[in-house]
């Protein structure tokens, strides 16, 4: 009786893995290669509206992809209480900017910064500050001195059922259909200041942390997760240091999480090589490799990526990290780099 009954448990399993199939989303033309760009420091409705009157330059400039960290500068209506500014972005100036890309053929994708950047310097940002219960590190590092930035408990089952809404939040204001997560510079899972995690798997608590939002964004809401690669790239194995790849135990999380993640891999130096890039076509990510202001590695970085002629390599995200309005017209790697990926394409 028990056997049969754990068959019929497990063909219904099957069953239910076989029939579920991830979204599928494209360019508006399925040969189309992604020219993304990346912006912050719009912290406010002021500044997203203001944006708005520059999104024709971008379409203009070949940018096709805008990824606009929001993280918590949103008027959320579910947790009031992490409203990041005093004038977060409302909602009807999320759904203008995004309808303003949308004519002019770029696709909006919101960011919002998961489990770690939960500081900078000595700010902490509001999810630790209104429930520091969720603090990776309680107690430690007081004024976040010794530290890079705080990250949130992946363990603890409460700080998924807030982010959660948060992002539901984010998907329906900005009209998304996908949506970024960051994810990157994760340095304290396992950490000996971390009562919960203390002597765990540090790539086990990472996989837990990145299969919690994919259950919520792609299963759930139906969209498309992008995220930044370096916690997944073996730094023993990758010459890239500490920051863009991983040496503290979370690289072995790439088995452990679903292939239809976009993989934001981000690389800044002019190199001979980059094998992080194939290595995650290989493994069946889409990889939307990422470089920023040096303009020969950013050339480098295209030049590489695009000789994988992979469907998988979608295209280049310019990183700006600062970079505003209409300055990006004179930006030496975003301009230098569209010309690139005209040529390749």
């Amino acid at each position: 009786m028990y056997l049969k009954n754990g068959i019929i448990c497990l063909l219904v399993l099957m069953l239910v893995a076989c029939t579920w199939t991830p979204p599928q989303f494209e360019t508006e033309s399925p040969a189309e290669k992604w020219c993304a760009v990346h912006l912050i420091n719009y912290m406010t409705d002021q500044a997203v509206d203001s944006l708005t009157k520059y999104i024709p330059n971008l379409a203009d400039l070949g940018i096709n992809i805008l990824i606009l960290e929001v993280d918590y500068n949103f008027m959320f209506e579910s947790h009031p209480e992490l409203r990041g500014s005093e004038d977060p972005i409302k909602k009807g100036t999320a759904s203008k900017i995004s309808e303003v890309c949308r004519s002019n053929g770029i696709r909006l994708i919101p960011e919002f910064q998961s489990l770690g950047h939960q500081s900078w310097a000595k700010e902490t940002f509001p999810l630790l500050i209104q429930y520091p219960e969720f603090d990776l590190t309680p107690g430690a590092y007081p004024g976040n001195e010794g530290l890079y930035c705080r990250e949130w408990d992946p363990t603890n089952p409460k700080v998924m059922g807030i982010v959660r809404e948060l992002l539901g939040e984010l998907i329906d204001g900005f009209n998304a259909d996908a949506i970024h997560v960051g994810m990157d510079e994760v340095f304290l899972l396992g950490d000996s200041t971390s009562p919960a995690t203390v002597g765990k798997n540090p790539a086990e608590l990472y996989a837990k942390a990145v299969n919690d939002l994919h259950d919520f964004i792609v299963k759930e809401r139906d969209c498309e997760m992008l995220m930044w690669g370096d916690r997944l790239i073996d730094g023993n194995l990758c010459n890239y240091g500490e920051w863009e790849s991983a040496v503290n135990g979370t690289a072995p999380a790439i088995e452990m999480i679903s292939r239809d993640i976009i993989i934001c891999d981000w690389h800044y130096e002019a190199m001979d090589n980059y094998p992080s890039v194939p290595m995650f076509l290989k493994k069946g990510f889409r990889v939307l490799p990422s470089g920023w202001r040096n303009t020969e590695a950013t050339i480098a970085l295209i030049e590489y990526s695009f000789a994988q002629n992979d469907p998988g390599m979608l295209g280049h995200l310019f990183t700006t990290w600062g970079i505003r309005g209409d300055s990006l017209k004179y930006f030496p790697p975003l301009i230098e780099g569209i010309k690139k990926i005209k040529q390749k394409t």
